[in-house]
């Protein structure tokens, strides 16, 4: 093993709990399920008002009704974002083992990533003006700021240490675990909530997304011939950390170590990835969880399906791992749960923790025929058991920013 860069403080970091909303459903082991068995959850698209673009399909969150889930004097605040973060946190601490109030005061954190916030609020709020010549709702600004949602998980569990939202595309989710596994190995705090949420799947931004062209209208097939994109999907997950020393203490048993944490910025062109700087986010976090590429023995990509992007990564991954890296498994999961923007890294650390716990790497549904420019072992189709020490979770935003979590059994 490498030497880790984590210094002096060396306080082990766990995950106590997780919960998820998705399009699978309300539940992390329900994505779980999904993404082990390969069942896509990708349908036809519903829109609360008529939708003339190109893409009929979404990963949209099915039957959710968040009055079953969220008091009637919160939920006038709450964007469908903030409803899927909320959702997600209390599966979150009932799993950790915590009632309500068990970790409220200052040293507890609230991190959480979002790539856009409030956009239903938002939407609706700008139709109101231009179409039905209204105003928008009174609560529109306290709704739609990314803020919204850790200020209310901050006020739902009484933490009242560090509280923000962190915006960075894709890897929003990514970034605000690894600052939550930071500030807890500091001794800046003693517990985080973290994670990410997101709920865009709307007229307006399936349409800015359609012109992109990065979006598949049947089959998002990840480092697979074939492939023409991505499809868009919804929701949240939510982590809840602590040390190693607080849950042995309270005799918990954590679902694993959050071990290293890489974030790096490419700092060159918006929306196409570059290989230095998803190479140089995935040995950086190698290097702060102490570990070699082989000590990984399996990778959840970004995975996108489009074509700059699974290129990009597969080069990265061999870069770092060497020859190594046409051998480990590597799989995308995003032809199950969507690409939820800044959701999407939470999702899939969720899986990544569960592939981890039952030793089985999920599989890249959807692959047609190798691509000679992917030489990684994708997974293709079928989940496949694996003995899993540690695993890695890959997140590369647009706009450069790239975010590498590394988890492993707890000691």
């Amino acid at each position: 093993m490498a030497a880790s860069r984590r210094g002096d403080a060396g306080r082990r970091v766990v995950v106590s709990g997780m919960g998820a909303v998705c399009a699978s459903g309300v539940g992390a082991r329900k994505l779980w399920e999904a993404a082990r068995d390969g069942v896509a959850q990708i349908r036809e698209l519903k829109t609360e008002r008529p939708y003339d673009g190109r893409i009929k399909i979404a990963g949209q969150v099915p039957d959710f009704d968040p009055a079953a889930y969220i008091e009637a004097n919160v939920l006038p605040f709450c964007d469908p974002f903030t409803q899927f973060a909320v959702v997600a946190a209390d599966e979150a601490m009932a799993q950790a083992g915590f009632g309500r109030k068990d970790i409220a005061g200052p040293r507890t954190a609230v991190i959480m990533g979002s790539g856009i916030g409030g956009m239903t609020t938002i939407e609706d709020g700008i139709y109101k003006y231009y179409v039905e010549h209204t105003r928008p709702e009174t609560l529109s600004v306290p709704k739609l700021i990314p803020s919204a949602m850790p200020t209310t998980l901050s006020a739902r569990f009484s933490a009242l240490g560090p509280t923000f939202a962190v915006g960075s595309a894709c890897s929003s989710a990514s970034q605000s675990v690894g600052l939550g596994l930071q500030m807890i190995r500091s001794g800046m705090v003693d517990k985080a909530i973290v994670g990410g949420a997101e709920a865009c799947v709307i007229n307006a931004t399936i349409r800015a997304w359609e012109g992109l062209r990065v979006m598949t209208p049947n089959f998002c097939r990840p480092f697979s011939m074939g492939r023409n994109g991505m499809s868009l999907g919804e929701g949240a997950a939510v982590f809840v950390l602590e040390t190693a020393e607080s849950a042995r203490a309270r005799g918990h048993e954590p679902l694993c170590e959050l071990a290293g944490y890489g974030t790096t910025s490419d700092a060159k062109d918006p929306v196409r990835p570059d290989l230095d700087g998803a190479a140089n986010c995935i040995a950086q976090a190698l290097e702060d969880a102490g570990l070699t590429p082989r000590d990984i023995h399996y990778v959840n990509a970004h995975g996108t399906a489009t074509h700059a992007n699974d290129i990009t990564e597969s080069e990265a991954i061999l870069r770092v791992f060497g020859d190594y890296g046409r051998e480990v498994p590597v799989s995308s999961t995003k032809p199950i749960h969507g690409h939820a923007l800044g959701a999407s890294g939470g999702l899939e650390l969720a899986i990544t923790i569960e592939a981890l716990r039952e030793q089985i790497a999920p599989p890249t549904i959807n692959f047609l025929e190798f691509d000679a420019r992917c030489p990684i072992d994708a997974v293709p189709n079928v989940a496949r058991p694996h003995k899993i020490d540690a695993a890695m979770s890959n997140s590369f935003a647009f706009g450069g920013i790239n975010a590498v979590l590394i988890v492993r059994h707890a000691a």
